[in-house]
């Protein structure tokens, strides 16, 4: 067993978890919504971007790309949340931004657990 291919792959999954935990929920509403959800999400994903920085592979690319995407989703989901908190006030097109937002970060990070489990099954032991 490949210690590093097991704390890759709970942080890639921890990842996915923690983004559709946030995700899920009343789309017209942040109350089904927590900010700390968000922002564990946000750092688990960071975590997994850095554990693929040393794969130098084809497949370690794509999944790193991934993971940035998912990363700036997030980012920018936790930025206008505070921004629609401080400036001005969370309504529901805001609402709506800041899930579609980690929703999109959803995808990237189920596209990345899937690439994750296909290389993993192609993997020869």
């Amino acid at each position: 067993m490949n210690l590093d291919k097991v704390i890759s792959g709970f942080f890639i999954i921890l990842a996915m978890t923690l983004n559709f935990g946030f995700f899920y929920g009343d789309m017209d509403s942040l109350v089904s919504h927590s900010k700390y959800e968000l922002m564990a999400a946000i750092i688990v994903n960071l975590i997994a971007t850095t554990l693929k920085l040393g794969d130098k592979t084809q497949m370690g690319s794509v999944l790193l790309a991934t993971s940035l995407v998912a990363d700036i989703q997030l980012i920018a989901a936790a930025t206008v949340w505070a921004i629609a908190a401080y400036a001005y006030t969370i309504n529901q097109e805001v609402t709506s931004v800041i899930i579609s937002l980690s929703g999109g970060a959803l995808l990237a990070n189920l596209v990345s657990v899937a690439l994750y489990i296909g290389d993993t099954l192609k993997s020869k032991r």
